[in-house]
């Protein structure tokens, strides 16, 4: 791995105490517990490899499988392994948010915690991240999952968010990426938007990168992924998309819809005031008339809500610093807290 990569950045506020750390390994974690042996043990083998420091960052939100109390016991008998017990299921965005934040390292990685990730593909991320990008993504090209209800859906999500995002990656799901430090501490996260995180990425002026990573079977569990997400991932590419474009000029979105609805209303005004003056008809007793106009306002208002809402909670969650997640505890990693 290149010792460029971690030097300080130009810029950078972060005291070098509290970046000790070179390379942080994030992996959010729900009912995995016959996979954490394997998983913790695969990881230190390849960190260990190289010659950089590092840490494990596991964060357990919410599990019932007993995957918190192996993950407790685990972090006080390792050096390297860090645990963050969630009080409750957040969510993967927001277990990846507390991995982020508590991660030391110069470079943060990104995986699953049920081993279809390889962590051998670390090293060569990271190596791909030193020459010059700001995010290296991972690509399952043999991915090995069911084609039918994973593998085709998948195909046509990433299409979609390619082509509206302007970010074209082959595996937008891919949980395994590198993250320069800098550039995921100027990213905030909510809602689902964790699988977007590319796009967020290339708003912020990041620099993206794409590699082929390897793909196993799932040896353990069950997936906790399914077509019941496939509404949430539209509604957040709808907020991608609009953050992209109108986050700094919202009203270059708003202005058009005000400006077309008026046109509508106007003319459509003025045509029943020529009915009404010209031909003396009746424009009272029109329902599908009224009706037309009052879906068309309806659906506008509720469109322009729900962006104006999207908004609204960025501000709230940036102003404000609020967490969109609560830690009971920490473990390991030199540092040991509870609330």
């Amino acid at each position: 791995m290149d010792a460029s990569l971690f030097a300080s950045v130009p810029g950078d506020s972060t005291q070098p105490n509290d970046r000790a750390i070179e390379i942080s390994v994030v992996v959010p974690i729900y009912n995995e517990v016959e996979s954490l042996p394997h998983l913790i043990e695969a990881i230190a083998s390849v960190m260990q490899a190289n010659p950089h420091s590092y840490e494990i960052i596991c964060v357990d939100d919410g599990s019932q499988d007993g995957s918190a109390q192996w993950l407790k016991q685990t972090a006080r008998e390792r050096q390297d392994l860090k645990v963050i017990i969630l009080r409750r299921n957040y969510g993967q965005t927001p277990a990846m948010a507390a991995g982020f934040n508590y991660a030391r390292g110069r470079v943060i990685v990104t995986m699953d915690g049920d081993l279809q990730n390889d962590p051998a593909d670390i090293p060569l991320l990271v190596n791909k991240l030193a020459e010059d990008y700001d995010l290296v993504s991972g690509w399952r090209k043999h991915r090995q999952d069911d084609r039918l209800t994973r593998l085709l859906p998948s195909k046509i999500a990433n299409w979609i968010i390619g082509r509206v995002t302007g970010v074209r990656l082959h595996d937008y799901g891919c949980s395994l990426k590198a993250y320069r430090c800098e550039l995921v501490a100027d990213m905030k996260l909510y809602g689902e938007l964790h699988r977007f995180l590319p796009a967020l990425a290339f708003i912020e002026g990041a620099r993206i990168a794409e590699l082929p990573v390897r793909h196993h079977p799932r040896k353990f569990g069950y997936s906790k992924y399914g077509l019941g997400r496939t509404l949430r991932v539209v509604m957040d590419l709808l907020t991608i998309s609009f953050m992209k474009k109108f986050l700094t000029r919202p009203m270059h979105v708003f202005g058009v819809f005000g400006v077309i609805s008026i046109a509508l209303g106007t003319a459509i005004g003025l045509h029943l005031t020529f009915i009404k003056l010209v031909f003396n008809q009746s424009i009272g007793d029109r329902p599908l008339l009224l009706l037309a106009l009052l879906l068309l306002l309806a659906g506008v208002q509720l469109f322009c809500f729900g962006l104006l809402a999207e908004l609204l909670m960025r501000t709230y969650h940036e102003s404000q610093n609020r967490p969109i997640y609560r830690v009971r505890e920490v473990i390991g990693g030199c540092a040991s807290e509870s609330e």
